[in-house]
């Protein structure tokens, strides 16, 4: 019985440590943004949106192929918050406002 709790102690430590190593950590852009621009922000939403845009080309799904026909494309397009040329989804671009926040508005 104790072999199996320490099994699976071991696989939960692993597992952990497993994902939060997979967490990516937002990029310090202080020196691209100046003190004076980061405080024109009026929150993260104005933030995100003024942001650089990227847009991805994307395969379309089956229904947009029946619906449209074979020469559809399909594009996303989102924020670079990070300024690395790279889509950032929304947790990305909160961490990178807050450590400009961290930096500049205290």
């Amino acid at each position: 019985m104790n072999y199996i709790v320490a099994i699976l102690i071991i696989s939960l430590a692993l597992i952990s440590l497993n994902l939060s190593a997979k967490k990516p950590t937002a990029r310090n852009i202080s020196h691209l943004i100046t003190k004076e621009e980061f405080i024109a922000y009026l929150d993260v939403a104005d933030f995100i949106e003024q942001s650089p845009k990227v847009t991805l080309t994307v395969l379309p799904s089956k229904e947009d192929i029946d619906e449209y026909g074979h020469q559809m494309t399909k594009s996303l397009t989102g924020s670079d918050c990070d300024r690395d040329g790279k889509m950032d989804d929304n947790p990305t671009c909160n961490a990178v406002f807050y450590k400009l926040w961290l930096k500049y508005a205290r």
